[in-house]
């Protein structure tokens, strides 16, 4: 096949924390048309972490697209489709069998006419499955595992793929931690209903607990809000503060260090040359 001679300009960046200890923002993928956020219709659906994905998404520039697989294995996928599709008006949702060619051929105007897609989610839910149905490559799969819905690692690295619809699809690992950083927009965007609400509080600092004229609170008295959803927000509200500031404490070193070094070697050029 064609291999690609010089890197191209970045207009989509797809980042999260990167896992573990390590404070420095980790690159999942550039130059993303839609971020394909595969889950399944059965336990793995968890609609706090399509709101992490979803959050992610939005700030990288990127469309969102909810992929349910195990569609077969379900009596009403699409109250799935309908849960995940509540969750924000950027976002289409398709429940599909991922081990059915012409069902995942569903998946084809995402990846088509040069349109790059994405695929994410968690271990077993089917992403090696689409990517081989929706290319020429064949790589090896495992099953969700039965007793808890979760899956093995079977992809370990990123890969770029020719589909046949004439686009490109990239299959990412599995994740288990999925940090956001720098995300701030993409959280307002998923959680608009609350930022708007927000805006309307009596006092500009309100934390939406006891305050008055807090318009949250009484949207969530009214019933017009879900308490859970706003407890949602405030974690990844909280989370991606943290770890904006971490990471850009880690800059700020790094820069000091390599400021330091240049330093360090002018003053060698210098006596050298003295």
């Amino acid at each position: 096949g064609a291999a690609a001679s010089e890197p191209l300009e970045r207009t989509t960046e797809i980042t999260r924390r990167a896992a573990g200890e390590d404070s420095k923002p980790q690159l999942i993928a550039a130059n993303v048309d839609t971020l394909g956020i595969v889950s399944s219709c059965n336990a793995d659906f968890n609609v706090a972490r399509l709101e992490r994905y979803l959050a992610m998404c939005a700030a990288s520039g990127c469309l969102p697209l909810v992929i349910l697989t195990k569609a077969d294995q379900c009596d009403d996928p699409q109250s799935y489709v309908k849960q995940a599709e509540k969750l924000s008006p950027m976002l289409s949702a398709i429940a599909v069998n991922a081990t059915d060619d012409e069902d995942v051929e569903r998946l084809n105007p995402w990846c088509s006419n040069g349109q790059t897609l994405a695929l994410v989610g968690s271990s077993g839910v089917g992403k090696t499955t689409i990517q081989n149905r929706l290319t020429d490559v064949i790589d090896t799969t495992q099953d969700i595992r039965a007793d808890d819905a979760k899956g093995r690692h079977t992809t370990t690295n990123r890969n770029l793929r020719p589909t046949f619809a004439g686009g490109w699809l990239i299959d990412t690992p599995g994740m288990r931690e999925l940090r956001l950083v720098d995300a701030e927009e993409g959280v307002d965007e998923v959680f608009s209903d609350i930022t708007e609400l927000s805006a309307m509080c009596k006092f500009n600092d309100c934390a939406h607990i006891t305050e008055p004229g807090c318009a949250i609170r009484t949207a969530i008295e009214a019933g017009d809000l879900d308490a859970d959803r706003l407890e949602r927000w405030r974690k990844l509200e909280k989370e991606n503060r943290f770890n904006t500031a971490t990471v850009g404490e880690n800059r700020g070193h790094l820069k000091r260090l390599q400021k330091m070094y240049n330093a360090g070697k002018e003053r060698g050029s210098a006596k050298r040359k003295g």
